[in-house]
């Protein structure tokens, strides 16, 4: 049980990151952003993801550690290419 409770909260977690780098795309801005919110979350999951590979409790939901874990990494890169495009 304590598996699938975590699972749906990676999961869930993981849905918002989709829309979030949908929307630096789109709007090119940093605006709404938190460099430092984005670096925490990044920090968490790396921090997951050695949890689960010391634990050696690898399952299913490493995978969605390691999912959210790039596309919060996508999203640090998007900030950096829009705070650099807000420069010009």
């Amino acid at each position: 049980m304590a598996e699938i409770l975590e699972a749906l909260m990676v999961i869930s977690f993981g849905f918002s990151w989709p829309m979030n780098i949908m929307k630096s795309l789109r709007t090119k801005s940093t605006k709404g952003k938190s460099l430092m919110f984005l670096l925490l979350i990044e920090f968490g999951y790396v921090c997951g993801i050695i949890s689960k590979l010391v634990s050696g409790n690898i399952t299913y939901v490493f995978i969605f550690y390691v999912l959210n874990f790039l596309m919060v990494g996508t999203d640090i890169f998007l900030y950096f290419r829009n705070r650099k495009l807000e420069r010009k």
